[in-house]
């Protein structure tokens, strides 16, 4: 458009669906809505999944019941319910996402009014030394709070029936369309209702009042804090009110020869005004912030305006916040500060509990960019640190349970086999520690946060042996890991329980240490996935009609629908079964029967499942195959240790050669990796 057009240009273009009128909460659930929703199961309930969230470079990982809470609430706002008169409030320990959701939001928001069809307008009050003499030294003035034009054209006249009237007969407005204008009429600010009153008063017309209004756009530049706006608590001697309603100005004062026009009030000076023209206004820890910019909040989120000097400034805009437990709790316990906690929408964000999904949050505090050591040499990943420390981090944020162990409700969380366990006992744990009034005792409530993990890999990059050795190796982890807890968790409790969630991290690391060296030892970097499907296709076919004498079973592979021929070894199904510890016909056909339970469920909605999230069955299968190609665990491992003759040398290099060039491995992590492994230390 250009720099600027007519009321009546842009009202007939809302009037035509060229333009939207629309508050801040019906734009952001449209954005929402729009983007598109799925159904997830989370923790064995079903929910929403609101696709706008998981795109972009640094997408939202998990937060599925937050989310859904926001989006609930934003759309009852929209629809005119109580949450007009709210803030929506995340709380919880540091390290769990909160500001980085925010941010999320605010970036698509300020993405999705940078569309022509969603642009934001405001309009501008022109001309105004030709009007009248005070205005001697203002030519014009802009809506502080960033108005929307239609709320100019629904107070053109004395009262809103009177100006709708005006609209249906100058403009062709059907009265359906009036219904809804009428429906989002709000009055006008103190100071564009002030002076276009004057501007009325010397025109004698409404057309010809107009003639000194111009409809601009509201910008968007990220600096400037206008739409999408971001207050951070301060120190308390030099936070003071004007930080968010703005104060009088001078300078405006030395221009207006009336001292009773509001707009010599600076709004703009603060942050609320910047934001009020369907805006979001991110207060970061709220409730750091002193009482007398805690009350001006209370006024804010429940009356939507901004007061000062007796003059009123209605505001479009979604407040959110954000606090830690401690500050909230602290707020909490006065109870003179109630009112403003009932204004409150809080929502407690627990940590993610889900190891697969921290995979992806780890990799965030790895850095997706290529690092290099102090002598800027290529510094290398060990292709087991995201697991390892994805681990380590969620076994930490997972409470105590007589139902589960640890192992169990980490694999459940993420939506895997754990033995005999259902995820219904999953739900039921969540359930009954939801109950408690204490919210630091609810599930993932507490734990190892992505701040932590953060400082963790920082110590791991600065530690001389990774420096050294120019790689970042998994095992280094768990020291690095320690360290933080003893640094930065202040509560002995909590500090006793994540040093034993490491130390059964560990025992997981080492487990799948066990798979990756078979993997090694075969040459292949899916042998051990092949022969557990093996398994599972076995059990699958064993009672199968169709199996001849010889043993051979055809199926239908549900991965890449071809036909396959399978032999069914029944002595290699009994050995992984002995290592399961089932020794009876009716334990075996019970355990059999699960793991067809599993593939019916699995394959028809997932069919690339591969069973490796089964960890005792992964164990099982490796230990028979170890057992089966170099007499046990124990053999490779002396193999390995011992390199003094020919034989063994061979095969250690062989190894290392394929851990290098097959399974991404680097020369000092193939090395301490085959160390690890043959380490008679058992750290479960």
């Amino acid at each position: 458009m250009n720099n600027s057009e007519t009321l009546e240009e842009h009202v007939q273009k809302v009037r035509d669906g060229q333009r939207r009128f629309e508050n801040v909460y019906e734009s952001i659930t449209r954005m929402i809505l729009d983007g598109g929703i799925e159904k997830v199961n989370v923790h064995g309930k079903d929910t929403f999944d609101f696709n706008i969230f998981r795109e972009g470079k640094k997408p939202v990982i998990g937060m599925y019941d937050e989310i859904n809470s926001f989006v609930s609430f934003v759309k009852d706002a929209s629809d005119g319910g109580t949450s007009s008169e709210m803030a929506f409030t995340l709380v919880s320990e540091p390290g769990t996402g909160k500001t980085y959701f925010v941010d999320k939001l605010c970036e698509l928001y300020r993405e999705h009014v940078a569309k022509p069809e969603n642009r934001r307008f405001t309009f501008r009050l022109t001309g105004l030394d030709k009007i009248d003499e005070k205005y001697n030294r203002i030519n014009e003035i802009e809506s502080q709070t960033f108005e929307d034009p239609m709320v100019l054209a629904l107070n053109l006249k004395p009262t809103v029936s009177e100006s709708l009237e005006f609209l249906g007969k100058e403009y062709n407005f059907s009265d359906e369309m009036l219904k809804e204008l009428e429906k989002k009429h709000r009055p006008l600010g103190a100071c564009s209702d002030y002076i276009f009153a004057d501007i009325l008063e010397k025109k004698g017309d409404v057309k010809e009042a107009l003639k000194h209004v111009n409809v601009v756009q509201v910008p968007l530049g990220m600096s400037r804090g206008t739409l999408v706006g971001k207050y951070s608590a301060r120190d308390k001697i030099t936070s003071s009110s004007k930080d968010l309603l703005g104060e009088e100005s001078i300078s405006r004062l030395i221009k207006l020869d009336d001292s009773g026009n509001p707009y010599r009030l600076d709004l703009r000076s603060g942050a609320l005004a910047r934001v009020g023209g369907g805006g979001i206004h991110f207060s970061d820890e709220m409730f750091k912030n002193k009482k007398d910019l805690i009350q001006i909040y209370l006024g804010v989120i429940q009356n939507r305006q901004i007061e000062l000097d007796g003059f009123k400034w209605p505001l479009d805009t979604l407040v959110i916040a954000t606090s830690n437990n401690d500050e909230y709790n602290s707020f909490v316990s006065e109870k003179a500060e109630a009112p403003i906690i009932d204004r409150c929408r809080v929502c407690y964000v627990p940590h993610n509990t889900n190891y697969r999904l921290q995979q992806a949050l780890t990799k965030f505090a790895i850095g997706s960019k290529s690092k290099t050591t102090m002598t800027k040499e290529e510094l290398h990943e060990d292709p087991n640190l995201n697991y390892a420390a994805s681990v380590a981090t969620t076994l930490s944020r997972l409470p105590h349970s007589d139902k589960l162990t640890p192992i169990e409700m980490m694999k459940l969380s993420a939506g895997e086999v754990a033995g005999e366990k259902s995820v219904k006992t999953l739900t039921e744990v969540i359930d009954v520690l939801s109950q408690n009034p204490d919210v630091t005792k609810r599930f993932g409530q507490k734990g190892i946060g992505q701040r932590n993990l953060g400082r963790a890999v920082q110590l791991l990059i600065e530690s001389s042996q990774t420096q050294e050795g120019g790689c970042m190796v998994a095992q280094d982890i768990f020291p690095a890991l320690e360290r933080v807890v003893l640094d930065y968790v202040q509560d002995h409790g909590d500090r006793t329980k994540y040093m034993k969630d490491l130390k059964t991290a560990k025992g997981l690391y080492k487990e799948r240490i066990m798979t990756e060296m078979f993997n090694a030892y075969m040459d292949e970097p899916e042998a051990i996935k092949k022969d557990v499907f093996n398994y599972v296709n076995m059990v699958m076919g064993v009672d199968a009609g169709n199996l001849g004498s010889d043993k051979m079973w055809k199926y239908k592979d549900p991965q890449t629908n071809k036909l396959r021929a399978l032999k069914i070894d029944t002595k290699y199904m009994d050995s992984v079964e002995q290592r399961l510890g089932l020794t009876t016909r009716e334990e075996k056909e019970s355990f059999r029967t699960t793991i067809r339970k599993i593939y019916g469920q699995k394959m028809a909605s997932e069919p690339e499942y591969d069973f490796m999230d089964n960890e005792e069955l992964v164990k099982a299968v490796t230990d028979v195959r170890l057992k089966s190609d170099v007499a046990g665990a124990a053999s490779l491992v002396g193999a390995l240790t011992n390199r003094t003759n020919e034989e063994n040398q061979k095969l250690y290099n062989r190894m290392i050669d394929t851990m290098r060039n097959k399974l991404d491995y680097c020369p000092t992590c193939a090395q301490k990796t085959i160390e690890y492994f043959c380490e008679p230390k058992d750290e479960t």
